[in-house]
C-alpha cells in the first residue's frame, strides 16, 4: 500500500508537472500570437516642414533644433537660455560662440524654420495640376496635412510676431520676408487667373491662410484649412465673374 501510494504520488506529481509545462507553452504562443496582432506603435516621422525634421550634425544645428522645438512649442519668450543648453547637450559658452544673444538665436531660428516650410510648402505645390486656381486652391490641402501632422505647433512667425513689439525689429523683419515669400506666390496666381483687384485679392488670401492656421493651432482641428478653401473658391468664383 505504501509503496503504491508512494508511486501514485511521483506519478501525479509528473503529471501536474507535464500539465504546467503544457500551460506555460501554450500561454507563451498566446502572448506572442497577441504581439503578432497588436499593432505596433511607431513615432511619428519627424516633420519635413521643420528643420526639426533634419538631423542636426553640429553643434549648431543642435542648439537651433533644441531651440526651435522650446521656441515654438513653449513659446519665445518663456523659454530661457538654460533651456535650450540642456535639450541641445552643448556648453553655454558654444551657443554663445554661434549666437551672441537670445535675439540673434530666435533669428536664427526663425530663418531655419521658414526656408525648411517653405521648401516643404513648394515642392508640395509643384506636385499639383499646374494651374494657377489648382495651386490657389490646393494649398489648403496642402495646409490640411500641416495642420493634421502631430508635431504641428503653429506658425513660428505668427507666435514671434505676437510676443515682440515692432521695436524687435530683427524678428518682424524675418516675419515679414516669409509672409513677402507667399504673397508673391499668391499675386502671381492671383493675377494670372484674371482678377482684377489682384491686392485686394492677395489680403483676403492672407487672412484665410493665417486665420486657418490660428484656428487649427488653438483647436486641434485640421478641417479649418478646408472650411478656408471653401471660403477661397467662392472668392475666386467672385472676383471672376463666374
Amino acid at each position: 500500500m505504501f509503496l503504491r501510494r508512494k508511486n501514485g504520488s511521483i506519478l501525479d506529481n509528473k503529471c501536474r508537472a507535464v500539465r504546467r509545462t503544457i500551460s506555460d507553452k501554450e500561454a507563451t504562443v498566446n502572448d506572442l500570437a497577441s504581439r503578432a496582432l497588436r499593432p505596433s506603435r511607431k513615432p511619428a516621422p519627424r516633420p519635413a516642414w521643420s528643420v526639426t525634421g533634419t538631423e542636426p550634425f553640429t553643434a549648431r544645428d543642435r542648439i537651433i533644433s533644441a531651440a526651435s522645438t522650446l521656441f515654438c512649442n513653449d513659446g519665445f519668450t518663456a523659454t530661457g537660455v538654460d533651456a535650450v543648453i540642456a535639450r541641445a547637450g552643448t556648453a553655454k559658452a558654444t551657443l554663445y560662440n554661434h549666437f551672441p544673444s537670445k535675439a540673434a538665436l530666435i533669428v536664427a531660428v526663425l530663418e531655419a524654420e521658414g526656408k525648411a516650410w517653405r521648401y516643404w510648402f513648394f515642392d508640395r505645390l509643384a506636385m499639383l495640376e499646374q494651374t494657377p486656381r489648382a495651386r490657389l486652391l490646393g494649398a489648403f490641402d496642402i495646409l490640411y496635412d500641416w495642420f493634421a501632422d502631430p508635431y504641428f505647433y503653429g506658425c513660428p512667425f505668427l507666435k514671434a510676431a505676437s510676443e515682440f513689439n515692432s521695436g524687435h525689429s530683427d524678428v518682424h523683419g524675418s516675419a515679414a520676408y516669409h509672409k513677402r515669400q507667399i504673397t508673391e506666390w499668391l499675386k502671381a496666381d492671383l493675377a494670372e487667373i484674371g482678377i482684377d483687384d489682384v491686392d485686394q485679392a492677395t489680403r483676403g488670401f492672407v487672412v484665410l491662410i493665417d486665420g486657418a492656421i490660428i484656428a487649427a493651432q488653438s483647436s486641434g482641428d485640421p478641417a479649418f484649412a478646408l472650411n478656408s478653401k471653401q471660403l477661397a473658391k467662392a472668392c475666386i468664383l467672385k472676383q471672376c465673374g463666374e
